[in-house]
């Protein structure tokens, strides 16, 4: 297991600040809707803005502070989803993500049951059925969660220790759970890059929140993770 002290050294309030000037510079500059494309790229970037200072307010203890720049992360995902191109499941995987670490699980659910009637459940796309697994887990529906992580995990093109994670939630199996989420986590400490430059493990955080709703989550320690 990681056992990494939790952030040091990190500036977080630098985090916040660099990511609130991006989104108000992007929302000073955001297309009129005649701009169909350019806005919902433009929206989407205003989302990952706001995702980054939630997570540095995250790691510096800030919860409510947070869980507000997440919930507008979420909407502004959702409204770019409308005139993305076909495919663009990361929108409502970032949506879920962000109102499952803002704890506002009736508005992950909302999020949730949307990507299933956009059809993420019936992609081709490893993507789009990491979107229903995730949708399918927040729905409380881990039958059909299995059904998709199963899909995912054995592909080449898809981080294999996520899906089995997903599987794991899904089958309440902890100490699969335990090795999978691990390995997730390791995952994140080999990266060199992370959503808006801000070094959070955010896919455990979401992991853990849905491990907690089924009574199997796991202690962590690590520098990617809050206190």
């Amino acid at each position: 297991m990681p056992n990494q002290e939790a952030g040091p050294g990190e500036d977080w309030q630098a985090h916040v600040d660099r990511e609130e000037a991006r989104y108000r510079d992007g929302e000073s500059r955001l297309p009129e809707a005649a701009d169909a494309d350019s806005r919902q790229r433009q929206l989407t970037r205003l989302g990952n803005a706001s995702a980054g200072a939630g997570l540095a307010l995250l790691m510096d203890g800030r919860r409510d502070e947070a869980a507000a720049r997440l919930i507008r992360a979420a909407e502004r995902y959702r409204e770019s989803f409308a005139e993305a191109p076909p495919g663009s499941w990361g929108r409502p995987i970032g949506a879920m993500k962000a109102r499952l670490l803002a704890e506002d699980w009736e508005g992950a659910a909302e999020d949730a049951r949307w990507a299933l009637e956009a059809g993420a459940g019936e992609s081709d796309s490893p993507i789009g059925r990491y979107a229903a697994g995730l949708a399918f887990l927040v729905l409380g529906d881990d039958e059909d969660a299995r059904i998709q992580a199963d899909a995912i995990r054995t592909r080449a093109d898809f981080p294999a220790e996520v899906g089995d994670a997903l599987a794991f939630l899904a089958a309440h199996d902890a100490p699969g759970y335990a090795l999978a989420v691990e390995g997730v986590l390791d995952s994140f400490e080999q990266r060199d890059e992370y959503l808006e430059d801000i070094p959070v493990a955010d896919t455990v955080l979401v992991l853990q929140a849905l491990a907690a709703r089924r009574g199997i989550a796991v202690e962590l320690s690590s520098s990617l993770l809050p206190v």
